[in-house]
C-alpha cells in the first residue's frame, strides 16, 4: 500500500517538496509505481521522498520536471532542499557564500569544501554522521555550483602542506581528490597555492578561515571551531585577517609551484606502486 503520511508544506523545504510531488503526482493520474517506473526508480523512492523520509538528487528531480512537465519547479526547489540539509550552524554561512564575489581561504586541515570530491566528502561527513553521509554529500556538492555560474566568483586558495598528506578516505580516494584539485588549474578564477613545511610559523597557525568580499555588502571574516561558527563584518577583524591572508599567499608557493608539490605528492605518496595494495 502507498504511503499516505500527511505532511505539513510550510514545515520545511523537504516537506514542501514532498507535498508539491505527491499533488501534482495525483493531478497527472499516477500511482507511485506508476512515476517510479517513468522516473527509472522504485515506487518505493517515490514514497519516500513524498513523505519527506528522502532527500531528493538534482537528476531525480529533473526528471520529475520532464515527466510531470512541471516547468522545471522541481529543479529549482531542489537546490533549497539540499542546502536545508546542511548543518543549522552553517546554513548562514552557506547562504553568505553563494552570494559572494571573492572568497579567500586558509585551510590547514583538509581541501575546501568548494574543491571537494564526494568521495572525500564521504570520508569527512561519515564520521561524525553516517547515518547522513548521502544527504550531506549533496548538500556539499550542491554548494559547488556557484563555481559553475556563467560569473561565479573569485576562489582564491591557499592550503596548509599537512592536507596534502592527510590520508582521507584511503589512498584511492586521495589520489582522486588530488587530480581533481589539478584540474582546477585550467579554472580562470580559482588559484590555489600550497603553503609548504619548510615555512615554519606562520599567521594561520590558529586555524582556517574564510573571507568573503561582496559587491555592495560589508566583507565577512569566518571560521568555525567544533561546529561552533564565527562570523563577523567587524573592520578591525577583516583588517587583521585581511593582512594575514596576505602574507599567508605571499609567504605560499606560487600557482605554478603548487600544482608541482601537488603532483609530486600525488604522484610519491598516492600513486600507483607496483606490487602494493591500493586502498
Amino acid at each position: 500500500m502507498a504511503n499516505i503520511r500527511n505532511l505539513d508544506p510550510s514545515a520545511s523545504p523537504l516537506d514542501y517538496y514532498g507535498a508539491e510531488l505527491r499533488r501534482l503526482r495525483e493531478e497527472a493520474g499516477l500511482n507511485q509505481p506508476q512515476l517510479g517506473k517513468i522516473l527509472f526508480c522504485t515506487g518505493s523512492l517515490v514514497g519516500q521522498i513524498e513523505t519527506a523520509r528522502k532527500v531528493p538528487t538534482r537528476e531525480f528531480s529533473e526528471r520529475v520536471d520532464a515527466a510531470l512537465l512541471t516547468g522545471g519547479t522541481f529543479t529549482r526547489l531542489v537546490g533549497l532542499v539540499l542546502r536545508s540539509q546542511l548543518p543549522s550552524w552553517f546554513q548562514a554561512y552557506a547562504e553568505v557564500e553563494a552570494k559572494a564575489a571573492y572568497i579567500s581561504t586558509f585551510q590547514a586541515q583538509v581541501i575546501y569544501g568548494l574543491l571537494q570530491t564526494k568521495e572525500y566528502a564521504r570520508a569527512l561527513l561519515a564520521v561524525d554522521a553516517p547515518d547522513r553521509a548521502d544527504e550531506l554529500v549533496a548538500a556539499r556538492m550542491e554548494r559547488q555550483r556557484i563555481l559553475e555560474r556563467d560569473h561565479p566568483p573569485v576562489l582564491s586558495v591557499v592550503l596548509d602542506e599537512a592536507v596534502l598528506h592527510r590520508e582521507v578516505g584511503g589512498r584511492s580516494v586521495m589520489r582522486g581528490q588530488l587530480q581533481h584539485l589539478l584540474g582546477f588549474l585550467s579554472r580562470q578564477w580559482v588559484h590555489v597555492q600550497v603553503l609548504p613545511y619548510s615555512v615554519g610559523e606562520h599567521t594561520g597557525m590558529m586555524g582556517s578561515f574564510n573571507l568573503l568580499r561582496f559587491d555592495s555588502d560589508p566583507e565577512l571574516f569566518y571560521a568555525e571551531v567544533y561546529d561552533i561558527p564565527h562570523m563577523t563584518a567587524n573592520s578591525q577583524v577583516i583588517r587583521e585577517r585581511s593582512v594575514g591572508y596576505s602574507r599567508l599567499q605571499a609567504a605560499a608557493l606560487s600557482q605554478e609551484d603548487s600544482a608541482a608539490r601537488i603532483a609530486r605528492v600525488l604522484e610519491e605518496r598516492y600513486g600507483h606502486q607496483p606490487g602494493a595494495a591500493v586502498a
